[in-house]
């Protein structure tokens, strides 16, 4: 089988296209014939030798934390030959070959069917980085999201942006705020639905935010950026208010003034999905999928590559922030 590996950390050209061995189903195990997988900046962050060595499988590896598929030999998992399933979790991409491939092998837990009526392409979608089950538990679980209350999510195109504005409105937030870094892609995102994107090359993140909310600040930001809206994302925060920081895609440092949490009793989390029971995270997907089926949620696809241009997949994600998740195509 074709697949796309790095041999040693370093920059987008270590991604290459090699040929594999197919593993056949064993055990609890199925074997998946995937079509999408989904490209994500953890991805970029471990091939470039960012993370923590204890996270990850050191190289050899096959980057790709999630993709979809059908399943071509169901094992001994009790699953239906030819079922279309989304495939994560089990530590792919991480702590074992991820998903950048045509075919693997996985255990029933790690595979969820897709509802008829959801195409590969929007399932894949959306689970791509993440962001919409991150949302989903954030806003359920941490951040105590009320219905009536306002949420704000900076970066709009990205997958935590994105998901978590969507989320918010399903569970009954009253205002949903997010950003762009340009003006063209707060132009795409107000014609795909979201109202209220601030456009950071012509307005600051909190002057955006008073605006929007009469002065009064958000109760919840959900923050996947970080880096420089650190302080603004928090200086944003309503009386009471939470901040939660998920991700850091701005960079890992910035500066907060102290008396935004103080002044204003507010209180800072920082979220991962090891701290979420995996049967509560497998129920958000179940949820997540329903919805997308309903046409309630709608994860905005920014590209779809072949499985050989992995390299430029991932380098449009990371340099050119898109609108909408980016996606490997397995199909020759």
């Amino acid at each position: 089988m074709r697949a796309i590996e790095y041999r040693r950390h370093g920059g987008y050209e270590e991604l290459r296209l090699v040929d594999r061995p197919a593993q056949p189903a064993t055990g609890g195990r199925a074997s998946i014939r995937l079509s999408y997988a989904e490209v994500s900046p953890a991805d970029n962050t471990i091939r470039a030798g960012r993370m923590d060595p204890s996270l990850h499988q050191t190289p050899p590896h096959i980057p790709g934390g999630g993709a979809v598929g059908r399943i071509t030999d169901p094992g001994a998992t009790g699953l239906a030959e030819g079922a279309r399933v989304v495939v994560g979790g089990g530590g792919l991409g991480w702590r074992t070959d991820g998903t950048w491939r045509e075919q693997l092998t996985a255990e029933a837990r790690q595979l969820m069917p897709i509802p008829d009526g959801v195409s590969d392409e929007a399932a894949c979608a959306l689970f791509a980085g993440a962001g919409y089950s991150t949302a989903y538990l954030v806003l359920t679980r941490l951040a105590g999201l009320k219905t009536g209350g306002t949420v704000l999510a900076p970066a709009i195109g990205g997958s935590v942006g994105m998901g978590t504005v969507e989320v918010a409105r399903e569970l009954g937030a009253s205002l949903t705020v997010s950003t762009a870094s340009r003006t063209d892609k707060a132009e795409a995102a107000r014609a795909a639905g979201h109202e209220h994107v601030i456009d950071l090359s012509r307005e600051s993140l909190t002057d955006g935010v008073a605006r929007l909310t009469d002065g009064r600040g958000v109760d919840v930001v959900v923050d996947g950026v970080a880096g420089p809206l650190l302080g603004p994302c928090i200086a944003s925060l309503a009386h009471g208010g939470a901040y939660v920081g998920v991700g850091y895609s701005g960079g890992t440092e910035g500066t907060v003034n102290i008396t935004d949490l103080i002044w204003k009793n507010a209180t800072a989390y920082g979220y991962t999905f090891t701290t979420t029971p995996p049967e509560v995270a497998r129920a958000a997907r179940v949820t997540l999928l329903d919805w997308l089926r309903a046409g309630r949620i709608t994860p905005a696809i920014a590209g779809v590559f072949p499985l050989e241009q992995a390299a430029e997949a991932q380098r449009h994600l990371i340099e050119d922030r898109p609108f909408g998740r980016v996606l490997l195509a397995m199909a020759r």
